[in-house]
C-alpha cells in the first residue's frame, strides 16, 4: 500500500491529507516526509497537504452546519463530551481555537462545533488553513533539517 501512495506522489498526498481530516482515522505526515526525502518540492508538497487537510475539515464543518445527531455521533464518532470540550475552546478562545484544528481528538470536534455555531465560513477556512499549513510546514522543516536537505 505505501508504494501505491508514493507512486502517485502529490495526488496521493492530497487525498490522504483530505481523508485524514475527515471520517477516516489516518495520518498524512508520513507521506509528506517520504515525498520530501524523495525530492519533492517542499513548498508544493506543504501546499498540497494543507489544501487537502483543510478541505477535509470543511466536511466536519458542513456536517455541523446541517448534520443530524446520528451522523455526528455514529459516523464521525464525535461524542457529546468531545463536542462540549470543543465548545469550551470556542467559549474560551473564540474563533482563534480553529488554529488548533490540526490537533488529534479535538480538531474534528472544533470544526464540527464551528458549523453548529454557524461560524462565518471565510474566517473558518482562513484559521483552519493557517493552523494546518503551520503544522505541515513544521513537519517539512524538521524533515529537511534532519536530513540535511535544508
Amino acid at each position: 500500500m505505501p508504494e501505491l501512495l508514493t507512486e502517485h506522489g502529490l495526488l496521493s498526498l492530497f487525498l490522504l491529507s483530505l481523508c485524514a481530516s475527515t471520517l477516516i482515522p489516518l495520518g498524512s505526515e508520513w507521506l509528506l516526509v517520504t515525498l520530501l526525502l524523495g525530492g519533492s518540492d517542499p513548498l508544493t508538497a506543504v501546499a498540497v497537504a494543507s489544501l487537502g487537510n483543510s478541505l477535509g475539515a470543511v466536511t466536519s464543518y458542513l456536517i455541523g452546519l446541517g448534520g443530524s445527531r446520528w451522523l455526528i455521533e455514529k459516523l464521525l464518532r464525535i461524542n457529546p463530551q468531545q463536542q462540549q470540550r470543543a465548545q469550551g475552546w470556542f467559549t474560551r478562545y473564540g474563533s482563534w481555537a480553529l488554529l488548533f484544528s490540526w490537533l488529534p481528538i479535538i480538531g474534528d470536534p472544533l470544526c464540527l462545533v464551528a458549523g453548529i455555531l454557524r461560524h462565518r465560513f471565510g474566517k473558518f477556512i482562513l484559521l483552519v488553513g493557517i493552523g494546518k499549513t503551520a503544522r505541515y510546514s513544521i513537519v517539512a522543516a524538521l524533515t529537511l533539517t534532519g536530513s540535511g536537505l535544508l
